[in-house]
């Protein structure tokens, strides 16, 4: 018995020991201290660009054609023309409306004559029966008759018109000052009554159409400024002003034509030339600005994480933002942050109110310089 309590004794605080490990094997390691990138908030006036390539193209560009189908027999201008108003553009031959002119001349002639006769009988019969010589039924034929030749000496009259206006439409002329950008003629050509010929655009007020992807029209729509600069002249920009969007895109690129005015547009602004356009968000307010992934959705109410802390190890809130607007790769806080707080930029989803997190090595180098 004596040599069991002293082998006990010496066996004890082995035992002891090892069931010690033993429950410090079972207990669950202290989680690890999560690294964190962060921002400082900096208020500031926000401002975003974007560009777009266009083409400088006339605000007014008319089709022209003729009002009269026939055989073209001379064109006097060519594409890149100057012109001004009233210049001779192209013209038919004339022959078919010299002859409905001489035409409708006849017919004038023959219904002048048949009224010159309706008058005088009626002026007789008007006297005959102021004499009681003819009833009251003749005079009124003779009335009739007389209204008759008058309606046809009219129409004989506005056919004449017709076909002075058709010799008058056979010749093509500018409607406005401006450049000829299209022609589609030559001479001994036949066209129709209403066929294209030739486009005129009047230079004097210019804009550069481009085209935009569905989602990026809302940087259109809330544009604080536009600028536009020529590829031939980089070092100077013009003020423009969305004059149109189209309400739908095109079927195969399935983008949105735009089309800016350019304000006060130089001479040297030609058309066809290629131009930027930079579309310029300035927030009118101090906002701050931070990465989309910095944001954090708590039900319908948007958040950021704050750290707050030293270098080694702090810890992380959630706190509720106000957004102020939506730019390509950030956002602008509007109002919920101080400035100096840091906010975490990544890895948001995966934190806890109270979780200890620390900084990562290069923010923290950041910050030491």
């Amino acid at each position: 018995m004596a040599a069991r309590a002293f082998f006990l004794k010496a066996i004890a605080p082995g035992l002891i020991g090892i069931m010690l490990a033993a429950c410090d094997a079972a207990a669950p390691p202290p989680e690890p201290i999560r690294p964190v990138r962060v921002a400082t908030v900096t208020p500031e006036v926000f401002e975003a660009r974007s560009s777009y390539t266009g083409e400088v193209r006339a605000r007014y560009e008319t089709n022209l054609a003729f009002r009269v189908g026939g055989k073209i027999v001379a064109r006097y201008v060519e594409i890149g023309s100057e012109v001004k108003k009233g210049t001779l553009l192209a013209r038919l031959d004339p022959e078919d409306t010299r002859l409905a002119i001489q035409n409708a001349r006849a017919q004038v002639s023959a219904a002048q004559a048949n009224y010159n006769q309706a008058k005088i009988e009626l002026d007789r019969y008007r006297k005959l029966f102021d004499g009681k010589v003819v009833s009251q039924a003749e005079l009124d034929r003779r009335q009739n008759t007389f209204n008759t030749a008058e309606a046809q000496l009219e129409a004989a009259r506005s056919q004449l018109r017709v076909a002075q206006n058709q010799m008058d439409y056979t010749e093509l002329h500018a409607d406005a000052d401006g450049v000829i950008t299209a022609i589609g003629i030559e001479a001994g050509q036949v066209v129709a009554a209403g066929q294209t010929v030739m486009k005129l655009a009047r230079p004097e007020e210019k804009e550069v159409v481009f085209n935009v992807a569905e989602n990026r029209l809302d940087e259109l729509r809330h544009a604080t400024g536009i600028a536009i600069s020529l590829w031939a002249q980089p070092d100077r920009e013009y003020a423009g002003v969305v004059r149109e969007i189209a309400p739908g895109a095109d079927p195969v690129t399935r983008t949105y034509a735009v089309k800016v005015s350019v304000q006060d547009a130089p001479s040297t602004m030609r058309l066809g030339m290629t131009a930027t356009v930079t579309i310029v968000q300035r927030s009118g307010e101090s906002v701050v600005a931070l990465p989309l992934s910095a944001l954090y959705q708590k039900g319908d109410q948007p958040a950021v994480w704050i750290f707050s802390g030293d270098e080694a190890q702090g810890t992380v809130e959630l706190r509720p933002v106000q957004v102020a607007a939506y730019v390509e790769h950030a956002v602008l806080i509007a109002a919920g942050l101080k400035p100096g707080e840091k906010v975490v930029t990544a890895g948001v989803h995966k934190l806890v109110p109270g979780q200890a997190v620390r900084l990562l090595a290069d923010v923290a180098a950041g910050a030491n310089s």
